[in-house]
């Protein structure tokens, strides 16, 4: 597996994925935990990802474009507050 000198995919994941001919969704959502769990605790995670999101949209009919866009969209919904705080009163 190649470095990249890429922040965002410093282990080329993102961009070996864009690169496999005949890549499936589950493989794309595969390496896409794998970028995710591998990417360094002090690098924002959303901004990761709406950064390389932002370089391989263009690819639209590729299916790691799906998963990044999923990822996206998972990211940018408001989580629930568990608790009291979320409760009627």
């Amino acid at each position: 597996m190649a470095r990249s000198d890429d922040p965002n995919d410093h282990k080329g994941l993102i961009r070996e994925a864009y690169n496999m001919e005949g890549i499936t969704l589950p493989e794309c959502r595969s390496i896409f935990l794998d970028w995710a769990l591998s990417l360094p605790v002090d690098r924002d995670q959303t901004q990761a990802l709406t950064d390389l999101h932002a370089i391989y949209a263009a690819q639209a009919d590729h299916p790691m474009t799906q998963v990044l866009t999923e990822g996206l969209q998972a990211a940018q919904k408001p989580k629930r507050r568990g608790g009291w705080r979320s409760r009627d009163r």
